[in-house]
């Protein structure tokens, strides 16, 4: 069988109920259900092609790792936290930031994002211009 294929039987015996583990000497145990969603989740996305890394959520992250997590340049994060639109701690002269602290975050971020997005394809489509292709000054339709 085929690594999709192992993917793709692991994720549907991990979200079809009860399943156990069993060890090379045939010891068993019951794997739970917040462990079977957690491993339906990494099939799928290795199945996508997408890497998958476990974090504990208590982990702290230096400014520049959480910057680069979100995609934003450091001082943009750190101007970011003393505006208190994410929370942090002090360790010594440093700023830390808990990796739950961050993807609460992100989550919100992108929501509001997507938000955003809908709202506009909404107003796009009650003005009538949603489809419609506006091109700059001067240029010529082919």
């Amino acid at each position: 069988m085929s690594n999709t294929g192992q993917l793709r039987t692991l994720r549907r015996l991990a979200l079809s109920g009860s399943a156990m583990l069993v060890g090379k000497g045939g010891e068993s145990v019951t794997i739970p259900a917040s462990v079977r969603a957690l491993l339906a989740e990494i099939a799928l996305s290795m199945e996508a092609g997408q890497s998958v890394s476990l974090v504990a959520d208590h982990n702290e992250l230096n400014t520049q790792q959480a910057a680069n997590a979100l995609g934003v340049s450091r001082p943009f994060l750190v101007r970011m936290l003393k505006e208190g639109k994410l929370p942090f701690h002090m360790a010594g002269s440093h700023r830390r930031v808990y990796m739950r602290d961050l993807l609460a975050y992100k989550a919100r971020r992108d929501r509001a994002r997507h938000d955003a997005i809908k709202r506009m394809a909404r107003e796009d489509v009650a003005a009538g211009t949603y489809d419609t292709v506006i091109l700059p000054e001067g240029a010529e339709r082919q």
